[in-house]
């Protein structure tokens, strides 16, 4: 047998070995409720979407934040479809990111309202409690009228959302902890402030936040009930680091007012579906996970 015919033996053993002690663990420890952004498996989902959906499920799992959503479709299914699907592997759709991003000219304000417009219907069909801005682009971050005016756009959107029973959010990176250019306020303390808690709700990434020199229960406690969605990451699978304080931000969850905690895998050191498998049996084992 070749090397690289061993080598891909191994890898599919060790997938098959992870997912299967996944299945058994969800079911002794069926009571947590751990949720998976979808981008953690994007290439696995770009190969075979329902089979990496169905390992989402057995891996334990419990809801799923999308980020394939174009044309009206999540993954190139209808709205109904794929809801119908997660719901078939025992999971549920709770959020999606999507969003086009405003330029400050009243063109792609109108340009983006549209879309809005078909958007949240999509994701009503869909099931969605979420929709999360993923991230703003360059045009924020010019001046302090930019970000005023992207709040503005924000708070249009939260608006349009909340009519459909949706909550419309925003997900951070590590450069919002900049300050703002011509002023003395970080960009993310100023965005907080200036959105409107009934319309905006904050999706806070830990890891990111952490990476830009920030505490995330600091900032539970300057605004409490603000971050609806933790994103739980880490440099690669979740607790494999040491560097984030998972403890302390379970610990202060109802501070945050965070209703769903997502993991998301961006890079790793094994295979993508072990890396995820990890970050789930991390969590389970984890006693400050409820």
């Amino acid at each position: 047998m070749r090397k690289n015919q061993i080598k891909s033996l191994i890898v599919m053993m060790l997938v098959a070995f992870f997912i299967g002690n996944s299945a058994h663990a969800g079911s002794a420890n069926g009571k947590k409720k751990i949720a998976l952004q979808m981008y953690s498996l994007r290439e696995d989902l770009k190969k075979d979407l329902k089979g990496t959906i169905a390992k989402m499920g057995q891996m334990g799992y419990t809801e799923l934040e999308a980020a394939g959503f174009d044309n009206g479709k999540f993954y190139g299914m209808e709205p109904e479809a794929f809801k119908a699907l997660i719901e078939a592997n025992g999971m549920k759709l709770i959020s999606s990111h999507a969003g086009p991003n405003y330029t400050g000219d009243q063109a792609s304000w109108d340009a983006a309202m549209t879309w809005w417009d078909m958007a949240i219907d999509a994701h009503k069909r869909a099931g969605c409690l979420y929709i999360v801005k993923p991230s703003m682009g360059e045009y924020p971050y010019k001046n302090l009228e930019s970000i005023k005016k992207t709040c503005e756009y924000f708070n249009a959107i939260g608006e349009k959302c909340n009519t459909k029973g949706i909550r419309f959010g925003y997900h951070n990176h590590n450069h919002e902890f900049t300050k703002i250019s011509d002023g003395d306020e970080l960009v993310y303390d100023f965005m907080v402030k200036n959105t409107d808690p009934k319309k905006v709700m904050f999706e806070m990434d830990v890891y990111w936040v952490t990476k830009g020199g920030q505490k995330p229960v600091e900032y539970f406690n300057k605004y409490p009930k603000r971050f609806e969605l933790l994103h739980i990451k880490d440099e690669k699978e979740v607790g494999a680091s040491g560097e984030i304080d998972f403890k302390s931000i379970y610990e202060n969850k109802a501070k945050a007012g965070t209703k769903f905690a997502i993991v998301e895998v961006e890079q790793y050191s094994f295979e993508p579906l072990v890396s995820v498998q990890k970050s789930i049996d991390f969590l389970n084992s984890a006693p400050f996970v409820k």
